[in-house]
């Protein structure tokens, strides 16, 4: 599986997008304050971290006593790429569909 694959794959899951979404509005959290934020327990929540790790779009960050979780930006670089390289190919495609009507 390529790094684009893995990223695709971490954020199909429901629970791991809030995830994400908590990390990036809130900033960095344990995973107990995580678990808050949805309904499934502390356990289950740091598997989900551990998926979003292994893609590389969280670390951890050792904060005294607590292990901190911070969202990383940097893979959905290639996620983005991969939008505009199907946005492109789709305008190409809609452009010369439009040219049979007229």
């Amino acid at each position: 599986m390529n790094d684009l694959q893995h990223v695709f794959a971490a954020l199909s899951d429901p629970t791991r997008l809030e995830l994400v979404r908590f990390l990036v509005q809130r900033g960095p959290s344990t995973a107990t304050e995580l678990s808050g934020t949805v309904p499934i327990s502390r356990q289950a929540v740091s598997k989900h971290l551990a998926s979003l790790a292994d893609a590389g779009l969280v670390t951890r960050r050792r904060s005294g006593r607590d292990v901190r979780y911070v969202f990383e930006p940097g893979p959905l670089s290639g996620v983005v790429d991969w939008v505009q390289e199907v946005d492109v190919a789709w305008a190409s495609r809609l452009d010369r569909l439009r040219g049979e009507f007229e």
